[in-house]
């Protein structure tokens, strides 16, 4: 099986290098920039059990063909029509397998290429890029979560998870791909939404008088807004993620509050905004979600 992955940032040069590791077939799409840096200097991962460097195949969008039984997306969610523009000459063939954020990107492949050539995928990591160009990984977790949608990509989805069992992290194939990807947009849409909209960590935000009962409400919004979407997160996926965003002392932020503060572009369209919009057209009321959306909506206009 041939793997094309888009980019080599947190997610896919991360993940990429570890199934690199496990024999897969894998490819890069990169821009020129990146490829430059990559080529001259290789492809280094770095955690806190060590660094690994690789030297992988490349390629950029002037020099696809159609000949990949795998394209793995794993951009910003904002950047998800650029990666697609670059994959004209690639995207005749092959399932595609997104480690996006929020869900609306699966409704986007699925309308341009159909159900049948576009899975599902979780990726559960923290990683930045450094002045090096290497993929670091922040936190001990990284993990994946993939499954078919469809019987016609259950092959693809086997032999890929086949790699997935024997790389260096976590891997669930999971039976019920689309209700992993709201399990995670409710728990992501809430760490964002409180962790920006305070502008601390979990454990600074606890440590003030409503800041646990605040986040329990917001988290609430959510899960209301996937049960009215018929993807209502079981009552244990439910309390352990009210554990992990009420834990004492933790120092748990979201991604998308490092954009915040560092002056990027963030996301908050796709996981704030995409999921009051599925909680408004089912009269699902939301307030905190909103109040969060809002401060994001006019940061982003200040930038």
């Amino acid at each position: 099986m041939k793997i094309l992955i888009v980019g080599a940032g947190g997610v896919g040069g991360y993940f990429g290098v570890k199934l690199m590791a496990a024999g897969a077939d894998i490819t890069f799409l990169l821009r020129d920039k990146r490829r430059a840096l990559i080529e001259e200097n290789g492809l280094t991962i770095e955690t806190p059990e060590g660094s690994i460097t690789v030297q992988p195949r490349t390629v950029t969008a002037d020099q696809l063909t159609p000949e990949y039984d795998l394209i793995i997306l794993a951009p910003k969610a904002y950047d998800l029509a650029d990666s697609l523009a670059s994959l004209k000459k690639a995207s005749a063939k092959g399932v595609f397998l997104p480690f996006l954020n929020g869900f609306d990107h699966i409704q986007t492949l699925d309308e341009t290429f159909g159900r049948d050539r576009v899975m599902g995928g979780v990726a559960q990591i923290a990683a930045t890029i450094t002045e090096t160009g290497a993929v670091k990984r922040m936190g001990d977790v990284a993990g994946l979560i993939s499954g078919a949608r469809s019987p016609a990509h259950e092959d693809i989805a086997q032999e890929f998870a086949g790699y997935c069992e024997k790389a260096d992290f976590n891997f669930t194939d999971a039976a019920d791909i689309e209700q992993a990807l709201w399990d995670k947009w409710v728990m992501l849409a809430t760490l964002a939404g409180m962790t920006t909209l305070c502008l601390g960590s979990i454990g600074e935000i606890v440590a003030t008088p409503y800041g646990a009962e605040m986040s329990r409400r917001m988290h609430g919004e959510a899960c209301a807004i996937a049960a009215a979407n018929n993807h209502a997160i079981a009552e244990k996926v439910q309390s352990g993620q009210s554990a992990m965003l009420t834990k004492e002392g933790s120092i748990f932020t979201a991604s998308m509050m490092r954009d915040l503060t560092g002056g990027l572009k963030t996301e908050h369209d796709h996981i704030l905004g995409a999921l009051i919009a599925k909680g408004a057209a089912a009269n699902i009321d939301c307030p905190l979600l909103k109040i969060a959306y809002t401060h994001m909506a006019v940061a982003a206009g200040q930038g």
